[in-house]
C-alpha cells in the first residue's frame, strides 16, 4: 500500500484539480466597508448543462486513512465546503474514459474549514476524511441527481489502497 502524506492548499498546486476559496476569513476584492462588506464571485462551479443546483451535507467521521474508493463526474463540477472542521480530499486529474485509474497520480489536500474547493469535471475523488475525532459536515454543491446520473465510483483493493499520511 503506497502512502501519501497531504500537502497544504496552494493555488499552484490545487490549479490542476480545481479553485478554491476562503469564504470565512475572505481576502479577495469586495464591495462597501463595516459593517457591510459583500466578497464577490469568489469561485465558480460549472453546472454543465443542469438547469439547478443542489446543496447536500456530507457527515464524515473519523475512519481509518485509507483511500479505499473514488469518483468521478463527467460532466459537472463539483463544489466541497468543510463548514465545521477541517478535512482532508484526495484528488487526481481527469483521465479519458477507458477504464483506467490514475492511481498513482493520488494526492491528498487538507481543506481548512470555511474553504471552499470546486473540483473540475472528471477529476477522482470521493468522501473527504476528517483528521481528527469530531465528526466535519461538509457542504456538497452539484447539480440534482448527479450521484445517479453522472457518478462512477470505483472500488480500490489489496496494494493498490492509498494511506493518507498527514
Amino acid at each position: 500500500m503506497r502512502t501519501v502524506k497531504s500537502r497544504e492548499l496552494t493555488v499552484e498546486d490545487f490549479l490542476p484539480y480545481g479553485t478554491y476559496a476562503n469564504l470565512i476569513d475572505p481576502t479577495s476584492e469586495k464591495l462597501g466597508l463595516p459593517p457591510i462588506e459583500f466578497f464577490r464571485d469568489m469561485v465558480q462551479q460549472d453546472l454543465g448543462s443542469s438547469g439547478s443546483v443542489s446543496f447536500s451535507t456530507c457527515r464524515v467521521e473519523r475512519r481509518d486513512m485509507i483511500v479505499d474508493v473514488t469518483e468521478y463526474h463527467s460532466y459537472t463540477a463539483e463544489g466541497i465546503l468543510p463548514i465545521d472542521n477541517d478535512v482532508l480530499i484526495h484528488v487526481a486529474v481527469a483521465t479519458p474514459n477507458d477504464g483506467s485509474k490514475p492511481l498513482d497520480k493520488i494526492v491528498v489536500f487538507r481543506i481548512p474549514k470555511g474553504t471552499m474547493v470546486v473540483l473540475r469535471p472528471g477529476v477522482w475523488h470521493h468522501a473527504p476524511f476528517t483528521e481528527n475525532d469530531r465528526p466535519a459536515n461538509v457542504l456538497i454543491v452539484l447539480p440534482e441527481r448527479t450521484y445517479a446520473n453522472d457518478c462512477e465510483v470505483f472500488d480500490i483493493s489489496g496494494e493498490d489502497r492509498i494511506r493518507i499520511q498527514f
